[in-house]
């Protein structure tokens, strides 16, 4: 398979297009999800008018956006449609109710945006988060039940792995709902305070990367695969920390097509 390799933007998310797509170029990626929020380069409110030439600034330096991390208004879905990115990725919060009643919440926004998913041509993206999130592949699919096709599952590794799922089983179940593949890994770690999550290096979780590929290698899967530059020790560079990734995943990936 040949994939997409990508990453998220988050750790740079203040610098423009240009300089962007230059840094991430040399860390060796060919795409990018872009955060478009009120901390970010690109903000909800500036979305329409600062998009398109983001995007084109990103293209200029190799760079093919792959989503934006942000939310289900008209202006995003209208920004996107005139940039040409196929997606807009969301999470499922919970809230101080119970968890139907927060699967029945997310539910009905799915619902609302798919007039404006259908008008516009671009995709929804919903990832499972650990926390007060829908933290499960499968409780993702059960959300997206019956929803257009435009509305697909991003599947992400550690958050897979921290909710005690096995990657053979979830990328299976939801291969027909595949849109993008998030490639970090975690685990507890107990503290003072309690268990905690850490975030760190391919080989420093509860996720195993090339059990992750020969998953995605049955369900023929050829989509993005997005890094998405997360680790809870600072005291290395995240340039440092997801160059070394994505370097451990494509060799390994590559001498083991299969793995089977």
């Amino acid at each position: 398979m040949t994939y997409l390799w990508s990453v998220f933007t988050k750790p740079w998310a203040g610098l423009p297009g240009a300089e962007l797509g230059r840094l991430i170029a040399g860390l060796g990626f060919a795409g990018a999800e872009i955060p478009v929020r009120d901390t970010a380069y690109v903000t909800t409110a500036t979305v329409e008018a600062e998009l398109p030439a983001f995007t084109k600034q990103l293209r200029d330096e190799g760079i093919e956006p792959i989503s934006v991390a942000s939310d289900l208004t008209e202006p995003v879905f209208a920004a996107c449609a005139e940039a040409g990115v196929p997606m807009i990725r969301i999470m499922a919060p919970l809230g101080d109710d119970s968890y139907a009643a927060a699967v029945r919440r997310n539910r009905a926004l799915l619902e609302e945006a798919v007039v404006l998913a259908e008008r516009y041509g671009v995709q929804v993206g919903v990832q499972p988060h650990h926390g007060r999130f829908i933290t499960s592949t499968l409780g993702v699919l059960q959300l997206l039940e019956a929803l257009p096709d435009r509305f697909r599952l991003v599947w992400d590794a550690a958050h897979d792995a921290l909710a005690g799922d096995d990657p053979a089983v979830t990328i299976e179940l939801g291969a027909d709902r595949l849109g993008i593949v998030n490639l970090k890994n975690a685990k507890y770690v107990e503290t003072a305070d309690g268990w905690k999550t850490h975030f760190g290096q391919a080989d420093e979780g509860l996720s195993d990367w090339n059990a992750v590929h020969a998953a995605l290698v049955r369900a023929q899967y050829d989509g993005p695969i997005c890094l998405t530059g997360q680790y809870s020790d600072l005291s290395v560079s995240v340039e440092e920390r997801v160059r070394k990734d994505l370097q451990t995943a494509v060799t390994s990936w590559v001498r083991n097509p299969s793995r089977e």
